[in-house]
């Protein structure tokens, strides 16, 4: 029996950690969600943050026997080649880590839109300086955001050939997983917005339905396993979707 992957993130939002539970779970590879599952899941991570010799700035961190990982992008770009979720060749799969580098982007600039000034303060106490972010996110950025995706499935040649389109290679990997929970979080966070941007990004849109329908994937968002948005990485306030 294979070796679990263990995923240490903060219990009870998805967060960041989401990233690389969707993968392992469309993968069907197994793995223990450390603070979650285990008993002292949560000391052990904060052990491993804090007393390692090459110690992590934060969560999520993935161990699979001796190696350590830190970075949600560099997770994937090592974990993909080993669930089957990344290209064959080396110049696509430098591409693939690029375009999940800048899934990164976008999601922190999602999150600033409610915490603009700081983390450590109150969305109450930054909300007229959210309300000026979050104006500038949905006007300016969201369809940059989306239209880059848009550009980049086009132009996939891959993509003429099939039902849903993926962002690079010939079938799914590891950053359209990634893409889709980006887009769900945007969903959830702006959904006037998303519905008015996606008007002009419906490949982006398939792609994002594809991958919601994925057996592995459905099934595990049907899950109690699946951690509901909150107070965490993508959050609703009514008065910031416009």
């Amino acid at each position: 029996m294979a070796k679990p992957y263990e995923l240490f993130y903060w219990p009870g939002i998805p967060g960041r950690g989401e990233f690389i539970r969707l993968a392992l779970e469309d993968a069907g590879a197994p793995y223990v969600d450390v603070a979650r599952e285990r008993t002292d899941g949560f000391a052990e991570m904060r052990k491993l943050m804090e007393e390692s010799e090459r110690p992590s700035f934060a969560c999520p961190i993935l161990r699979h026997g001796k190696t350590v990982i830190g970075q949600t992008p560099l997770i994937l770009h090592w974990l993909g080649p080993r669930i089957g979720l990344a290209p064959e060749t080396e110049a696509t799969r430098l591409w693939l880590h690029q375009i999940q580098l800048t899934i990164a982007d976008f999601a922190v600039e999602a999150h600033d839109t409610h915490h603009p000034i700081s983390m450590m303060f109150y969305y109450e106490d930054q909300i007229e300086e959210s309300k000026r972010r979050a104006t500038w996110f949905r006007t300016d950025r969201l369809p940059q955001i989306l239209g880059w995706f848009e550009t980049i499935l086009e132009r996939n040649p891959a993509n003429a050939k099939r039902k849903s389109p993926v962002l690079a290679g010939r079938s799914v990997t590891y950053a359209d997983i990634s893409l889709y929970f980006l887009i769900d979080g945007l969903d959830f966070a702006f959904p006037k917005a998303m519905k008015r941007a996606s008007r002009k990004a419906p490949l982006t849109r398939a792609l994002a339905e594809g991958v919601a329908a994925r057996p592995n994937i459905a099934a595990y968002l049907e899950s109690d396993r699946r951690q509901e948005f909150g107070d965490g990485l993508f959050r609703h306030y009514p008065e910031l979707d416009g």
